[in-house]
Order: C-alpha cells, then sequence, then structure tokens
C-alpha cells in the first residue's frame, strides 16, 4: 500500500477556508491535512519607538479570529494546533513529530515576515517540500499587464491598467477530508492574559462592534450587501465618522484574511446584477484596487516602505518631540477634530478613513514629527493594521511616499465639512469636559 502524504498548513494572516489557497492547494493534493497557528511572540514585543507591535484590540481580534477558524476547519475534518511560538522554532519540530511532507503557507513580502520565512526554510528538514502561495491580492501577480519591478507609481495609472487588462480568479473552496483526518487533542484556546493583556469590553458607541472570524466577516458581508443594501450607497456615507454602517468596515477581516478581496470582489458583481449597479458598487471595487496598490508599490520597493525617506527618497527635518507625540496620542492637541479622533482610536481600536488622514496629515504636516513614529502607533493601536495599507498611506500623507500632489489637510475645514454638527466631536471629547 502507497503511504498516504500529510501537508501542515500554517495558517498567519489567512484565517480563512474559503477562498484560501494555501489551504485548497494542501486538501487538493494531500492525503492528510494538519492546521496549525503560531500566536508569533514578535507581534506582542515592544518596537524601538516604544509602543507594542500589536496592543489589546487587534490581540481580542485576532483571538477570536483563530477560534472561529478552529471550528470552521473542524467542519472540513482538518485539526488546527496553537501555539504561543515563534514559527521558525515550533514548526519544524512540529512537521517531524506529524512526519509530514509539506508545509503550505501564505507567501509574505515585507522584511520581518520574509526574514522569519528564511529562517523557517532553512530550519525546515530537506525531505519536507515547502510551497508559498500569494494569498491576499484581489489581482494576483500572473494576471496583471506589468511586471511587479514596473508597478506604476501613481494610483491611477495603476488602476486603469488592471481594471483594463487584469483579471480576477474565482473564489476556490477546498475539499472536505475524510472524518479519519481529524487528530484527538486537546486544544489550548489562547486568552488575552496568555498574551500580556487584560480583559476589557467594547465601548458600546464604537464604531467597530464587530467580533473576528470568517463566520462574523459573512455575516457582515450579508448584512451590509443583502439585508439592509447599504452597499447602494458606500459613496455617499463612506467619509461618515460614527455608526457601524457608514461604511463597510471588512478592512479588519481583509487584514487577517478572514475574507479575501476577491470574495468581496465577487459578492459585489452579484450584488449589481441582482439589486443594482451604481457609483457605490463600483467604488467598494476602487477601495480594493487602491488596497492592491499598496501590496504591489511593498513588493515593489520592499523595505523602502519603512524607510524615512520612503519610496520617494525625499529627506525632510522630521522632529522627535516626545510631549508632542504624547499630545497627539492622547487627544491633548490644539485642535479638537484630530483630539476627538485619536481618544476613539485609543478607546475602541479603531478610527474613520477621514479620521486617519487628518490625524496622520496634522502629525506630519503639521507637527513635523517623524511619520514613522505615527505609523508605529497606528500599527500598535489599530484593530485593521495591514502592513502595505497602513505605511503606504503614511508616506502618502507625510510626502515622501506616491501622493504626486504633496496634499496637506486643512483640519479645521476638514472638521466643518464632515463633523459640521460636531456630534462626533461631541462624542468623544465629552468626557473631558467634565
Amino acid at each position: 500500500m502507497q503511504k498516504s502524504k500529510t501537508a501542515v498548513v500554517w495558517f498567519t494572516n489567512n484565517l480563512r477556508i474559503y477562498d484560501n489557497k494555501v489551504l485548497s492547494e494542501a486538501c487538493a493534493n494531500y492525503d492528510k491535512v494538519i492546521g496549525v497557528y503560531c500566536y508569533n511572540p514578535r507581534h506582542y514585543k515592544t518596537d524601538q519607538f516604544g509602543f507594542k507591535k500589536t496592543e489589546k484590540y487587534r490581540a481580542k481580534f485576532t483571538i477570536e479570529s483563530v477560534e472561529d477558524l478552529y471550528k470552521n476547519l473542524k467542519s472540513l475534518n482538518i485539526s488546527l494546533f496553537l501555539c504561543y511560538e515563534h514559527p521558525q522554532l515550533f514548526l519544524p519540530q512540529f512537521c517531524l513529530t506529524h512526519n509530514a511532507d509539506a508545509l503550505f503557507f501564505q507567501r509574505e513580502f515585507t522584511s520581518e515576515e520574509t526574514t522569519e520565512i528564511q529562517h523557517l526554510r532553512s530550519s525546515i528538514p530537506e525531505q519536507i517540500e515547502v510551497f508559498e502561495y500569494y494569498d491576499q491580492l484581489l489581482f494576483e501577480p500572473e494576471n496583471i499587464p506589468f511586471k511587479i519591478h514596473q508597478t506604476p507609481q501613481i494610483f491611477t495609472d495603476f488602476r486603469k491598467k488592471v481594471e483594463k487588462y487584469g483579471t480576477i480568479n474565482e473564489v476556490i473552496i477546498p475539499i472536505k477530508k475524510e472524518e479519519s483526518n481529524l487528530i484527538q487533542q486537546t486544544t489550548k484556546f489562547y486568552t488575552l492574559k496568555d498574551l500580556g493583556f487584560e480583559d476589557f469590553e467594547v465601548l458600546a458607541y464604537s464604531a467597530f462592534p464587530f467580533k473576528g472570524g470568517e463566520t462574523a466577516a459573512n455575516q457582515r458581508l450579508q448584512e451590509y450587501f443583502f439585508e439592509t443594501e447599504k452597499l447602494s450607497f458606500y459613496k455617499k456615507t463612506r467619509n461618515g465618522l460614527l455608526g457601524k454602517d457608514y461604511s463597510s468596515k471588512f478592512s479588519s477581516w481583509l487584514s487577517n484574511g478572514c475574507i479575501s478581496a476577491k470574495t468581496i470582489y465577487w459578492q459585489i458583481k452579484k450584488y449589481e446584477k441582482t439589486i443594482t449597479k451604481n457609483q457605490s458598487t463600483y467604488w467598494l471595487i476602487f477601495e480594493l484596487i487602491w488596497r492592491d496598490f499598496f501590496k504591489y508599490l511593498s513588493l515593489k520597493h520592499g523595505n523602502s516602505l519603512f524607510k524615512q525617506s520612503g519610496i520617494k527618497k525625499v529627506e525632510y527635518e522630521w522632529k522627535n518631540k516626545q510631549d508632542l507625540i504624547n499630545k497627539w496620542i492622547n487627544g491633548e492637541t490644539e485642535e479638537p477634530f484630530v483630539n476627538a479622533n485619536m481618544i476613539e482610536l485609543k478607546q475602541t481600536g479603531w478610527m474613520s478613513n477621514r479620521g486617519r488622514q487628518n490625524v496622520a496629515s496634522y502629525f506630519a504636516k503639521e507637527l513635523l514629527l517623524d511619520w514613522r513614529i505615527g505609523a508605529a502607533y497606528f500599527e500598535s493601536m489599530l484593530i485593521d493594521y495591514d502592513v502595505h495599507s497602513n505605511y503606504g498611506n503614511w508616506q502618502y500623507v507625510a510626502g515622501v511616499g506616491n501622493d504626486p500632489r504633496d496634499r496637506k489637510f486643512n483640519v479645521k475645514l476638514q472638521a466643518e465639512r464632515y463633523d459640521s454638527n460636531r456630534k462626533f466631536q461631541q462624542t468623544w471629547l465629552q468626557p473631558m469636559l467634565f
């Protein structure tokens, strides 16, 4: 009898079973499939600017997402093993223990992740095959009309090319394994306390009251698209500041891979066929293309994404004044609109897109502080932190990225335009008045 082949699937920020290329390839080509998720200690350490790389909000969202992945994998008769360990230390031994023939994971392209993967590859026994796949893009590299090093510097050029000549793959569904594939195990589910945090309650008036996980992501999609048809008004409401429905809120589930960009894209296409097609339905696709753009810029420019001079290689005289940084973080600047947004972030782990652009512009263009400090703070605090979008957007706003106009936001005018009744500012500044 032929020996049954075993594949280990290492989950990172692809915490889903639906439209997961890594998982689908393993299920299609190997008899036995085992899942692993590592709570990576590196993600909970303090960075060079004194912030925890992952604060409690994203940690909680991650825990919820991993527990949901555990249940969803079980429905495919696949076991998920959890650990708190560096992947390059845990996975080689795990593969040997389970007689694995192959290791599957998502391909990464930023420095910390690729360094970790290089260490992992050098530690994996030679007889174990390693497979990496791009699995966080809307347009896969083989489906775009240019080589990665030829990625346009300007978003409009990128968008026009991929819209005209690019193609988007259909979603893929993994094959369910036999029940015998499940491994009897006593799983330790990790808590906030295990990761070094105190438990907390989500504020009732948070604009992001949602749980992590593929199940919650799909519920949100069904609700926002087909139950309430809020998608039809997305372009008009997307600059909102209060409430859960001014925007889709998909970014958090996208950032840790609880839902794929392709899933959202094809559901928009379904919506356009069955309900309506308008500027708003297109605008959500437009935002998904922005997300891809930052990922391709990251693929093209590598470590320049994290350098002070940015992808433009422009040198500015940045300040590093701790008192100004602290005032910005704590919502104690001279601008109430900036303060309200920063307090919202500090208390909920969420901030609107409109808010992010304003507080980042104020930080870099008004206070003239080193934009990388602001980016690191966002990395720490945001539930929906995505390395490419975060650092790409901060560079854009700071004038060292891909904004051809190097614009600066007039915070007072922005507040008048988007919070004319001051309801948002009152919501978050009210406690400070007493």
